[in-house]
This record gives structure tokens, sequence and C-alpha cells, in this order.
């Protein structure tokens, strides 16, 4: 069977390039989504786009749904959602983003270190898998592609 997993949460470290590259040296037939990862790119968006804006609020509400409308997208064309949670920075959008997949009925995995584990509680809870490696995300994938 072939999965389509979307990749969401912090954008700097390299654990996406670390599930694509487990998946392909497994020969795993999995389609990858992830979000604009350049983070200056995916706050410039709307003001690049639509226009300039004085007021911060309006220049990231643009930003937003726009962003918006490549993530909900993308969840929905995928099977599996892996939201990953780093430890600099507060990832509110990774949260939004496990509600969206929730809210659909996509099963998520999970990525953290133990010490979120008590703030991440709910979102846990919801998981079918919580991590904390991108290996072991491939190893579920390569368990669930028998």
């Amino acid at each position: 069977m072939k999965y389509s997993i979307y990749l969401s949460g912090e954008i700097h470290s390299d654990w996406r390039e670390r599930i694509v590259t487990g998946l392909e040296s497994n020969g795993l037939d999995v389609e990858v989504y992830s979000p604009i990862t350049n983070h200056e790119a995916s706050d410039e968006v709307g003001v690049k786009i639509l226009g300039e804006e004085e007021n911060n609020f309006w220049k990231d509400h643009k930003a937003a749904k726009i962003n918006a409308l490549r993530t909900m997208t993308l969840i929905e064309k995928s099977d599996i959602v892996v939201v990953r949670f780093g430890e600099k920075y507060k990832q509110w959008n990774a949260a939004f983003d496990a509600g969206i997949a929730i809210g659909q009925g996509k099963p998520i995995i999970v990525m953290h270190a133990p010490e979120l584990t008590h703030p991440l509680k709910e979102i846990d809870g919801a998981a079918m898998a919580v991590t904390e490696t991108p290996e072991q995300v491939v190893e579920i994938l390569k368990y669930i592609n028998q």
C-alpha cells in the first residue's frame, strides 16, 4: 500500500530529511508533504502577493491564510500526519496542525523530547504513536507498509 504523510512542525532541524532518507533507504513508497520550511518565505508570502501592510497583525493574517491553504489541503490529502515539536520554540502551528488532522480523522504520529510529555499530554493522548526520533517514525512506517 502506498501511504502519503504530512510532516508538520518545527523547521529548525533536519528531522524531515532524516525521515525522507530513511524512507528511501528502506524502499518505502511514501508520498511526503510538508509546509514551506523557509521561515522568511512563509512569513512574507502574504505581503509579497497581496501587498504591504503597516500593521503586523494584518501582515501575519495574510501570510497565515495563504499558508493555511497549503497546510489544510495537504493534511486532507495525507493518510498520516507526523507532528514534530522541537525544544527551542513553542510551535503553536504544530499543535494547530495536529488538531486539524485529528478533526479530519487522520491518524497522527507525534515526535518530541521526553521533557515535553506533560505539556503535550492531550496531543499525545490523541496520537497513534509518540516518538522521540525520526528513525522511530521510519520504523513505524516500515512496519505498517508490510
